[in-house]
């Protein structure tokens, strides 16, 4: 029997989960008989976790309770208030993923433990892997991160024969991605990516909730953006008027008894066209097909080229998508499959090749970026030589898994250090674009410039990073796995991240105590597990370590021992900062 591992679609607006059984797909059903979860979660009135349509519902009346739409916020090095109390966005989508996970062992009758999660075709390397730190703390392996558009490429494939090129056009709550994928053969290619992370419905949503906000305003003198619980009824409308126009020319947007003025109820009526909401979005619609274009130019194709579009997230049942398509492509858009539902089909059936399940389609998967390191070189005219020109090592399209390698050369005799940067982008101008790592080559041969350096970069079937840099002559090699630059989880922060989300479902079959007082103790909670965590590891390097360095950490190490004794946790968190550095490069 085949290992059980499950499709996961972590979404904006809603997330799903599927599952292959004898080659056949399917979504699963909740208890209530939906295949969709919102993607919301809240704390109730009595302190018990809510998720989906439960933590939706409450949005209207406790907005500063529930949280929504937390994927935009992946990646960032944040903390997302939720009653009262504070959590990463990787901790908020861990609860969604981990319900997801208690509905497939519903339904299979077992326990699951690994799981394939989609995320946007144009996600960066922080966003990825703090999707797979989400899945982490849900309790999940997740064996492999798919991009959207590819997962549902590959839903539909299992539908159609013959040699054809798509335009995946992926639109969804809150992201947008556009994909060029050739399918020939049971093989599913992916010839070409672009798209916007911070584009979606939501976008869509927040010019409905201005266009409310200016009419009770211009109506009635009356600002109401300063109330959260009449701002979360405004969006709820907004969102459903939305919806409403996919299918109708006009729908009336009422609320009764929105706000007071002097004593006196204001109601919302207001009737909005299709006209007028499509003119609001026409700016975003542009915005998607330059993306189109930019694909195109990047798989090397034309509109010409392209024999069918595939339209997937819920946001493309907006009518002026298809319309705008159609007149650019001249061809009508798919809509034989699910928009909603066929990311996590494809994940399922990527999740079924992994398990050994009888899936026929290969999947061939591009990086959406191109990534590079800076050097010394001119990006002008000539004259200058600038120190940070960008160089590019792997290709924005370049086929997953890639492997590529570039000679370095030290500026000045006897150097012994290197300091390797390395960059997300396409400018020239190293510093235009997102800086995702650095490290240290150290103890380099005193010889005179042009001693020869190579950078090699990996960039793995997830979409991970690893980097590493080689003194040609003698071996001497640093390297660096960059799973997330901008946001990574320090050591000991997943479990403090999964003992967090266990109290919230009121499970501490681990061992764990629910946090029940401030979040002061929360954080003293947090130093605690970080400072053992580092000082344990620390101790482990010690070996590696210079002499210098050396007693440093042991310096270190007893700072932080002392301070958790004498739970002097400011004195824990500082000495840990410090013993972190160290720890970094020597680790690298």
């Amino acid at each position: 029997m085949s290992e059980i591992i499950i499709g996961i679609d972590l979404g904006t607006t809603n997330s799903e989960v599927a599952i292959v059984e004898n080659g056949i797909v399917t979504v699963i059903v909740d208890g209530e008989g939906r295949k969709m979860l919102p993607s919301f979660v809240g704390i109730g009135e009595n302190g018990q976790i809510l998720v989906g349509e439960p933590a939706r519902n409450q949005y209207i009346l406790y907005p500063e309770r529930t949280i929504k739409s937390i994927k935009r916020r992946m990646g960032e090095d944040i903390q997302v208030e939720m009653a009262g109390k504070h959590y990463s966005p990787q901790e908020i989508s861990a609860v969604i993923l981990k319900h997801l996970k208690a509905v497939a062992e519903d339904y299979l009758r077992k326990p699951v433990h690994k799981a394939v999660i989609t995320v946007p075709a144009y996600f960066s390397d922080a966003q990825r892997q703090a999707t797979r730190e989400a899945g982490e703390i849900a309790g999940l392996d997740v064996v492999r991160i798919i991009n959207e558009p590819t997962a549902a490429a590959l839903a539909y494939e299992a539908r159609h024969e013959g040699r054809k090129r798509i335009l995946v056009y992926d639109l969804g709550g809150g992201t947008f991605d556009v994909s060029v994928v050739s399918i020939e053969d049971d093989v599913v290619e992916v010839l070409a990516s672009h798209g916007n992370n911070k584009l979606g419905g939501d976008d869509f949503d927040a010019k409905i909730v201005k266009h409310i906000v200016d009419h009770i305003h211009g109506q009635h003198g009356i600002d109401i953006g300063e109330s959260r619980q009449v701002m979360a009824r405004v969006n709820r409308a907004a969102e459903t008027a939305k919806r409403g126009l996919s299918d109708e020319p006009f729908v009336r947007i009422d609320e009764e008894y929105l706000i007071e003025k002097e004593g006196a109820p204001v109601h919302l009526s207001l009737e909005l066209s299709r006209y007028e909401y499509e003119a609001m979005i026409a700016e975003y619609i542009d915005e998607t097909l330059e993306a189109v274009h930019i694909a195109l130019s990047g798989a090397n194709l034309t509109a010409s080229d392209i024999d069918e579009i595939l339209l997937v997230g819920g946001s493309t049942r907006t009518p002026v998508v298809g319309e705008r398509l159609f007149a650019e492509f001249g061809v009508e858009p798919q809509r034989n499959i699910d928009p909603d539902l066929c990311v996590a089909m494809g994940a399922a059936i990527q999740a079924g090749m992994i398990a050994g399940e009888s899936v026929s389609a290969v999947l061939v998967d591009v990086t959406p970026y191109t990534y590079g390191t800076s050097a010394i070189g001119d990006i002008g005219d000539g004259d200058y030589y600038y120190p940070f020109k960008y160089v590019p090592i792997i290709r924005k399209n370049s086929p997953l898994p890639v492997s590529k390698t570039e000679a370095f050369y030290t500026a000045v005799d006897g150097q012994e250090i290197v300091e390797v940067k390395v960059f997300q982008g396409e400018d020239i101008d190293a510093l235009n674009n997102i800086e995702i790592g650095e490290f240290l080559v150290k103890g380099l041969r005193n010889v005179p410039a042009g001693n020869l350096i190579t950078i090699k970069l990996d960039l793995d079937l997830n979409g991970i990073l690893h980097v590493s840099a080689r003194e040609k002559d003698t071996g001497l090699e640093k390297s660096i796995t960059i799973n997330n630059a901008i946001a990574r989880f320090q050591e000991g922060e997943i479990d403090v991240a999964k003992a967090r989300v266990r109290a919230l479902f009121g499970d501490d079959d681990a061992g764990f105590e629910p946090e029940t007082a401030a979040d002061s103790e929360t954080e003293e909670h947090h130093v605690q597990v970080k400072g053992r965590a580092l000082a344990e590891k620390a101790q482990s390097l010690l070996e590696k370590a210079s002499d210098e360095d050396r007693v440093d950490m042991i310096d270190l190490i007893e700072q932080i021992k002392d301070g958790l004794a004498g739970k002097d946790f400011d004195a824990v968190e500082v000495a840990t900062d410090k013993l972190a550095d160290i720890v970094y490069y020597l680790d690298a």
